[in-house]
């Protein structure tokens, strides 16, 4: 065991030498006295290399392969002894305080399992960012949307989601989570590889009784697609396929809600046809084949209907009722 103080960050890493370039340094610098630790996925750019001649205070765990972010950070995190993980993308830019924020919030609230600052887009740093924003929620038929981010309509930071409240999934980019916690609901689903294993794990979070939260008052800016593009068809297929692994867990007694999720998913290929992008039409079709052949690994836990779970389809208030932001979905369906 590696023995560190109260709050690690751990940054995870494939082929992002350019990336940890930039971002590294301000990590540092609004990071003192807390440990860093990259947890590389076997990357081949030299990023090792690097850490160790120009940051010498950053320790490297590295792993044979790229296992992913499920498995990259399990097996990195069962060598890591401390009270919080802050697990961070190595696209992220941090701010003055930024941790310090996030850390008061859980201390403050023993309940509180995990927690994301306010996520800011790095290329428009007066916009939300795609992933996370200001928090994450999920609709009755299991799509997430965030304060700030619903499908790819964007809202502009106007201080709007300056509070901090509990929200139904935090953020993967910027995560702060208490160490026992993620031990005692075994870390990320290795099934997952990478996307939506947060959602996720907050979801087996608050089944054991805990709460995710959303701070305001800490500030970060992320990058965006800079492993996998928000238009790459692997990042399509990952995403519909770790959607319906998650539902099938959650709601696997469910058959009609299960064929629910299977009906609009293939309507996607057609609307993705329809647009041309037959790439992710191709990757969609793929991610359901991939989930029958993978549903059978799934660990059943059916679950009750949580709270900060939104009543109803986001789906059609966006496509619909043309309600694209999430100022004007009704409150009371929230519950």
């Amino acid at each position: 065991m590696i023995l560190l103080p109260s709050v690690t960050i751990v940054v995870l890493n494939y082929n992002g030498l350019a990336l940890l370039k930039v971002y590294l340094p301000t990590l540092l610098l609004h990071s003192k006295g807390y440990p860093i630790i990259v947890v590389d996925n076997a990357s081949t750019d030299g990023s090792v290399a690097y850490i160790q001649h120009h940051f010498p205070t950053v320790t490297c765990i590295v792993h044979k392969g790229n296992y992913g972010v499920a498995k990259g950070y399990n097996l990195a995190l069962q060598q890591i002894q401390a009270t919080y993980y802050l697990l961070l993308n190595n696209d992220l830019l941090v701010t003055a305080g930024w941790l310090e924020s996030l850390l008061d919030l859980m201390e403050g609230d023993p309940s509180i399992a995990c927690c994301q600052p306010k996520i800011l887009s790095l290329k428009q740093p007066d916009q939300f960012d795609y992933a996370g924003a200001a928090g994450g929620y999920i609709d009755s038929y299991g799509y997430p949307f965030c304060r700030g981010r619903i499908f790819n309509r964007i809202e502009q930071d106007q201080g709007q989601y300056n509070d901090t409240r509990a929200v139904f999934w935090a953020s993967g980019a910027c995560l702060l989570v208490r160490a026992t916690v993620f031990h005692s609901l075994g870390g990320f689903d290795e099934l997952f590889f990478a996307h939506f294993e947060e959602i996720d794990l907050c979801w087996r979070a608050q089944l054991a009784g805990w709460k995710v939260y959303y701070c305001g008052s800490s500030k970060v800016y992320h990058l965006g697609g800079a492993t996998l593009s928000y238009r790459s068809p692997k990042k399509t297929h990952l995403n519909f396929r770790n959607r319906l692994l998650m539902l099938y867990k959650h709601h696997r007694n469910d058959l009609v809600f299960i064929l629910t999720n299977l009906g609009l998913d293939f309507l996607a290929i057609f609307w993705m046809g329809a647009l041309g992008k037959f790439a992710h039409s191709w990757a969609i079709l793929k991610a359901q084949v991939d989930f029958f052949r993978l549903k059978k690994k799934c660990v059943a836990n059916p679950t009750p209907y949580l709270p900060n779970r939104y009543k109803g389809s986001i789906l059609m208030d966006y496509l619909l009722k043309k309600k694209q932001y999430f100022s004007e979905l009704r409150s009371d369906r929230f519950r």
